[in-house]
């Protein structure tokens, strides 16, 4: 559409709505100006008429009817209005900038901006085309915009990921390499705000009652510094209650718009909070503060990455604060038993040696060991420091209904390593367990014995803020229970254990997340490697015949007139292939990336299917083959992409057909359950093996290495038919047993149906 055609759609727009735009009617126009005028009204882009005022100033004319729904405004509200009539001061400037930088360069220009309407940030690809009067004056600008809002959310939460990965590693990292809780806090608050590039990043920890301070903070501007202060918000002791019964998270956008307390409002706004994110710290469950994300000057649509990243912070948080305690707990302890040297020398070198192991343990979770390794250690050590029979570590499964042990050590033969037990049965032992206090009992070894034999049991769970994972025992060959100190001391060395699992798992998860990338690379280099390979074979075949062409048209040639119209159809066929190749290739790109939704519409297969399934009965015939279709009575109708559903059906009935030997069948068939529309193709006397089925639908790739059929398409057939089903929202598989291959199609049936 040229400037001279938008101008007219504009002039016939204004004149047909109300004698708002401009002179006379519709049917007195020519029908160019008519179809303009109908592609202004059903444009799916947003159009916008801005008037250049002889003083320089902008005003609005005109909106289509796709730029009204975008932005929530009708065309003749906005005539006449300024741009801060309708947008932020802030959002006015930029683009009445936008505007005197086309008037002033007079010419298109094009550019990205987010703007808010009613409150709503939305991003915008707008072009800003001049248009000049018979004196050469721009007086008009045409703008046309696209939303896109979506893309730009994909590529902010992709960003998002991306740090949230980096700074939960260098954050874990941190709590692991440093005992010093203020350094974590500080650097980590830093590396939050800047991840989220929000205002403010508060670590506030609660005190007595329900005040409290903020303790960390990284904020975008130091005038507005929080650092330091004591709160005494009167909505704060009810949700100091919240989160420590529920450990809920607070999510505002807008305290203007939240239905928030009018209490808690003012408060946030004597802070120059518009949006935050609040979500609580938990320390041995227990409520030790809370992490913070806040934007001062403006509404913020929180998204659930962000949520969830600061959801993983507080955990990790609440880790270092539990490695504080655990070091305060230490050093207290060291002073404590300093004090009482003489009267207590040996339960001194015992806690001298609890704390060896302990730092062994830690220095092990730090230098990343395998937990097997960890636990074996632990159980070793634990064992000859209190003389144990046995120590041995149980872990749960998923659900907490068996616990199963993993590791033992016991000086003489183990005795539970393998075994499981279901919690359910023991109830008495594993209901405090699970409840994350310890089981302390003695007890008489049942069968008959010379003599009475009587053991000490101590289990402590293993558990951290995402649940209880297991429980470490120790069985002593006495009655004499263990002293407080070394339960206290005991559940340290849980606790650490549950560290080491987590931080397992936590490798285990980016070592599978490694090994996917490498594998879809590899997939990658060989999918590029066929299609080097399949886009040669045509050009070689192509420059063969021109070669031989050429020679037998050369003056010297000795001419065949027999040949060349082979030569020209090996040329016609080559070209026909490379195109085919290429235009696959592009369709199976798209479908990768971003596709645009499928056009659907409502179809009845039972006419739908027959023509098409009918196309192929001379092939099969000529083949020796049998066709047959086998439609179900009763049918709902499918709602569908007929264009992307034909091609789908018409290369799996090509591929059938090729591989089907003469004298077998070939069925179509179209059956329905409640939930689910199914079309299955089949056929008799071919049988595909496990290794194949796997990869049938991998680019490029044949039944077998010498597959007669190997050039008669462009190898790619059998990936698009499975990227076009998923683009329609269904599912295909294949199965091929006792020479009998189906393949199967799954739609969900719409909600019409």
């Amino acid at each position: 559409m040229n400037i001279n055609s938008v101008e007219s759609t504009v002039e016939l727009k204004q004149e047909s709505h109300a004698h708002l735009i401009f002179g006379t009617a519709v049917d007195e126009k020519s029908s160019g100006e008519q179809l303009l005028l109908s592609m202004y009204d059903s444009v799916q882009t947003s159009i916008f008429v801005v008037d250049v005022l002889e003083n320089g100033d902008f005003c609005y004319v005109a909106l289509n009817p796709t730029h009204e729904r975008w932005i929530g405004i009708r065309s003749q509200d906005l005539r006449g209005k300024k741009p801060e009539d309708i947008l932020t001061p802030v959002d006015a400037a930029k683009v009445r900038q936008r505007y005197a930088n086309c008037v002033r360069l007079g010419k298109t220009i094009s550019y990205e901006q987010c703007l808010q309407f009613q409150g709503v940030p939305t991003w915008w690809s707008t072009t800003l085309t001049p248009l000049r009067d018979a004196n050469s004056r721009i007086c008009r600008i045409i703008g046309t915009s696209s939303n896109i809002t979506p893309a730009k959310q994909v590529a902010q939460a992709r960003g998002i990921q991306a740090e949230r990965e980096h700074l939960l590693a260098a954050i874990v990292q941190r709590i692991h390499e440093s005992l010093d809780l203020d350094v974590i806090l500080h650097q980590t608050a830093q590396d939050v705000r800047e991840c989220l590039n929000c205002d403010r990043i508060l670590i506030y920890q609660m005190q007595t009652g329900p005040n409290g301070v903020v303790i960390a903070e990284a904020t975008a501007n130091p005038d507005i510094s929080l650092l330091g202060k004591h709160f005494q918000d009167p909505c704060l002791s009810i949700k100091h209650k919240e989160h420590h019964g529920r450990c809920c998270t607070e999510i505002i956008e807008d305290i203007y718009a939240s239905g928030i307390n009018t209490c808690q409002r003012d408060f946030l706004d004597s802070l120059q909070v518009r949006a935050h994110l609040v979500v609580p710290i938990l320390s041995r469950q227990n409520l030790w503060g809370l992490l913070i994300a806040q934007y001062c000057h403006e509404p913020h649509q929180w998204q659930q990455i962000e949520i969830d990243l600061l959801q993983q912070l507080a955990t990790q948080l609440g880790i270092a604060t539990q490695q504080g305690e655990l070091q305060q707990q230490i050093k207290h302890l060291k002073n404590e038993l300093a004090l009482q040297k003489q009267a207590h020398q040996n339960q001194f070198q015992q806690t001298k040696r609890f704390q060896a192991l302990v730092l062994s343990i830690t220095a092990q979770i730090r230098d990343r060991q395998d937990e097997m390794q960890i636990f074996a250690h632990l159980t070793q050590e634990l064992a000859k420091l209190l003389q144990l029979e046995s120590c041995y570590i149980e872990l749960y499964n998923s659900d907490c209904t068996v616990a199963s042990v993993v590791c033992e050590y016991a000086p003489n033969q183990p005795t539970y390593q393998g075994i499981s037990r279901k919690p359910q049965d023991l109830s008495e032992i594993y209901q405090p367990l699970l409840q994350k206090q310890h089981f302390h009992s003695v007890e008489i070894v049942p069968g008959w014995h010379p003599k009475l034999l009587v053991i000490t049991q101590l289990a402590c769970p293993i558990f951290d803020q995402q649940g209880t994972l297991g429980n470490l025992w120790l069985i002593k060959p006495t009655q004499q229970l263990f002293s407080e100190l070394e339960i206290g001391l005991v559940q340290t060395l849980a606790h650490e254990c549950a560290i080491a699992i987590r931080q397992t798992r936590l490798n285990t998860s980016k070592q599978a997340r490694i090994h996917k990338l490498e594998n879809k690379e590899r997939l990658t280099q060989e999918f590029l490697k066929n299609l080097s390979h399949e886009l040669q074979t045509p050009i070689t075949n192509i420059s063969l015949a021109a070669q031989t062409l050429e020679s037998i048209l050369l003056p010297n040639g000795t001419l065949d007139i027999e040949i060349v119209p082979q030569l020209l159809q090996i040329l016609h066929n080559e070209c026909s292939r490379e195109s085919r190749l290429i235009n696959d290739v592009l369709t199976l790109i798209h479908l990768e990336t971003k596709p645009e939704p499928p056009t659907l519409i409502t179809i009845d297969l039972q006419t739908w299917l027959t023509p098409i399934v009918e196309s192929f009965l001379d092939l099969t015939s000529c083949q020796g083959q049998q066709l047959k279709l086998d439609i179900a009575n009763v049918i709902p109708p499918l709602e569908t992409d007929i264009t992307e559903l034909e091609r789908i059906v018409t290369e799996l009935l090509s591929y059938v057909c090729k591989y089907t030997p003469p004298g077998e069948s070939i069925t179509v068939s179209a059956q329905t359950t409640p939930a689910e529309i199914q079309l299955s193709i089949s056929n008799s006397g071919l049988e595909i093996p496990i290794h194949d089925q796997v990869r049938i639908f991998e680019p490029f790739y044949h039944l077998c290495k010498n597959d007669p059929w190997k050039y008669s398409g462009t190898g790619l057939e059998m990936a698009l038919v499975k990227k076009m089903v998923r683009h329609l929202g269904g599912s295909i598989l294949v199965e091929s047993i006792a020479s009998q291959t189906r393949f199967i199609i799954t739609f969900p049936q719409s909600a019409k149906s």
